[in-house]
């Protein structure tokens, strides 16, 4: 587990790893500064929103003018989102307020102090600030987008041409725990054992947290579609470039590896409920 995406990167660069999961924009501009890496498959869809002091004066987006908002790096969608409901509102994000960069563990602190006015963040941190009672959710990202993607999978070039059956493994992998965690009348109860689980062995984090983020509501945090869509990644590469995080755009193929979601095309669900030995 990595504090900010400024590590993952230097270790994807450094080839400590060979794939992570990071924020889409940042993968697609790695791509564009020549790094090998390819996005093969998503993390969630949703799951991020603009999170205010819950005894603050903003009830609105147009309540944000002159106000300083964190976001996780300049290179996230998290951040464009921003950009998304400004414009909506007739707002201007470089003259009606400020972004400031910080590192998602430590936003909810700075809020509770009043050192920023709002984040705009993926889970759990806003969850974090709704159960300490300090915070409220502004909008959720699917608000003013939607479909919205926060995560994705990235795998380095070198690990797709020589290993293409591992990556496979991990994306069908990954595509199988989306179902589990979606399936109909069952997602509940996994998403609470995978809060309980996760919590206590990956993040050390209170399991009643994660429980929070993943069921309040249930669709918060979606995990299908997981498969890149063209129309998707083509609006977070035109919303970087009037941005100025690219300057400019680059081809979907150039960035996206499609061939192992297509693999994974027609995985059911993990068979496993909590207390059993194995996942089959």
């Amino acid at each position: 587990m990595f504090q900010g995406f400024p590590e993952i990167k230097e270790a994807l660069m450094s080839n400590k790893m060979q794939a992570a999961f990071m924020v889409a924009p940042m993968a697609i501009a790695l791509r564009a500064q020549g790094v090998p890496v390819k996005i093969v498959y998503l993390g969630h869809r949703y799951g991020s929103a603009v999170v205010v002091r819950s005894d603050g004066p903003v009830h609105r987006v147009s309540d944000l003018r002159g106000r300083i908002i964190a976001i996780p790096s300049r290179f996230s969608d998290e951040r464009l989102i921003v950009f998304r409901a400004l414009q909506a509102n007739g707002m201007d994000a470089k003259k009606d307020l400020r972004m400031v960069e910080m590192a998602p563990p430590d936003v909810a602190g700075a809020l509770a102090a009043s050192a920023i006015d709002a984040f705009s963040m993926g889970e759990p941190y806003p969850s974090q600030a709704e159960m300490a009672g300090f915070g409220r959710v502004l909008f959720h990202a699917r608000e003013y987008w939607p479909d919205y993607i926060s995560c994705v999978l990235v795998v380095r070039q070198d690990m797709i041409d020589k290993r293409p059956d591992a990556v496979q493994t991990l994306v069908d992998g990954v595509a199988r725990s989306g179902l589990w965690l979606d399936e109909k009348e069952r997602a509940k109860r996994h998403r609470l054992h995978a809060a309980d689980f996760v919590g206590r062995f990956y993040y050390h984090q209170d399991p009643k947290l994660l429980r929070w983020a993943l069921t309040n509501p249930i669709d918060r945090v979606k995990y299908e579609p997981l498969s890149p869509r063209r129309g998707d990644f083509e609006t977070i590469v035109n919303l970087m470039v009037q941005t100025g995080v690219l300057d400019h755009a680059i081809p979907f193929e150039d960035f996206v590896d499609t061939r192992f979601a297509e693999g994974a095309h027609g995985m059911t669900p993990w068979k496993y409920e909590a207390g059993d030995d194995r996942a089959q």
